[in-house]
């Protein structure tokens, strides 16, 4: 058995086959997901488990490049916002490297997320609590 933070065996895989500038999505339970796109669902009931629960998960384990979130962030859901920012600050410290956060309008986000090697589906109940994750190299 894995000794550490993340123990769901899809999630680490899809997280082992990541090559540089792959993408994986951390979405709400509201994001619509593509047939033809793997979906790794979490999601067990209102909250369940949280957005950033899982995003602490999947950054304990995938060395990031650079995040993508909808703009319509910054005023559906500030409080959250301003969290992942600080959330992407402190992984860049951790990984010595500078994170790139890119904004988008939500549409265009969808079609981003479905072009992701996966997506990772919360139970996330507020809106706009998606993010596109872009693995990086550690060297």
């Amino acid at each position: 058995m894995k000794k550490i933070a993340l123990l769901n065996g899809r999630l680490s895989y899809e997280i082992a086959c990541l090559g540089h500038g792959d993408s994986l999505t951390i979405c709400d339970a509201g994001l619509p997901i593509s047939k033809d796109t793997t979906r790794i669902d979490l999601a067990l009931s209102a909250g369940i488990p949280s957005f950033l629960q899982t995003l602490e998960a999947v950054g304990s384990e995938m060395f990031i490049e650079r995040a993508v979130l909808a703009v319509e962030i910054k005023t559906q859901n500030p409080a959250l916002y301003a969290t992942i920012i600080e959330w992407l600050e402190k992984m860049s410290e951790q990984q010595n490297n500078q994170i790139k956060i890119d904004h988008v309008l939500h549409d265009s986000f969808k079609k981003l997320a479905n072009q992701s090697k996966g997506i990772v589906r919360t139970g996330e109940f507020t809106p706009f609590a998606n993010i596109i994750l872009y693995s990086g190299v550690p060297f």
